[in-house]
């Protein structure tokens, strides 16, 4: 079972875990409130891994042109029927099917978990393409070296590796492909969340 199979089957019961998590993650909120303020006019922010779309919303809600895509069509099934007005599309990030410089920023919260270290930089220069420049790109991770695998998930059959990762390499392949980096951010876990550090880094297309 693929990355997308597993996300097509447990597609319904992750919108219902996760459609209004933003209302308890203060943080994740006021860093994409900021990456609002840094995009600056410069056009669509696309939301990469865009899960049931909640990301999307909120941007949309706060004047941002605002785009979703997801590896799951099932996934962007949901999002389309519960954000009427944002498009939404299936999509790989590390092969973009958009012009270059079409993006004025990205957001991928915890979209490259699922993403090989070997592959990641592939990702990073698709991301680079897609943006204009000055535009900026707010990603999250959980921070570690380790690799979690599950075979369930709330009672259906996955296949998922997480993979975590650790700054300096995410650092290093972001420069690698062009970014320049501008902020990092770790916090512990929320009650309600998987117990995990979480990373938060910003970057721009200089």
């Amino acid at each position: 079972m693929s990355t997308r199979d597993s996300y097509d089957e447990i597609a319904g019961t992750y919108a219902e875990r996760f459609l209004d998590e933003l209302s308890g993650k203060p943080l994740d909120r006021a860093l994409l409130d900021l990456l609002i303020t840094q995009v600056d006019g410069r056009g669509t922010i696309a939301d990469i891994g865009c899960g049931p779309g909640h990301v999307a919303r909120y941007l949309h809600d706060r004047g941002a042109p605002a785009l979703g895509i997801d590896l799951s069509s099932r996934m962007i099934e949901i999002a389309a029927a519960a954000h009427p007005g944002i498009g939404f599309h299936t999509g790989d990030m590390r092969d973009l099917h958009v012009p270059d410089q079409a993006w004025g920023g990205i957001v991928a919260l915890y979209s490259i978990i699922h993403v090989p270290p070997a592959e990641i930089p592939a990702a990073f220069t698709e991301f680079h393409r897609v943006l204009k420049p000055g535009a900026p790109l707010l990603l999250s991770f959980h921070l570690g070296d380790e690799v979690r695998h599950l075979d369930e998930m709330w009672d259906h059959p996955v296949s998922l590796d997480f993979q975590f990762y650790l700054r300096p390499e995410i650092e290093t392949a972001l420069e690698s492909a062009g970014f320049a980096i501008d902020a990092y951010v770790e916090r512990r876990h929320y009650d309600h969340e998987v117990e995990t550090t979480r990373a938060y880094l910003m970057a721009h297309r200089p």
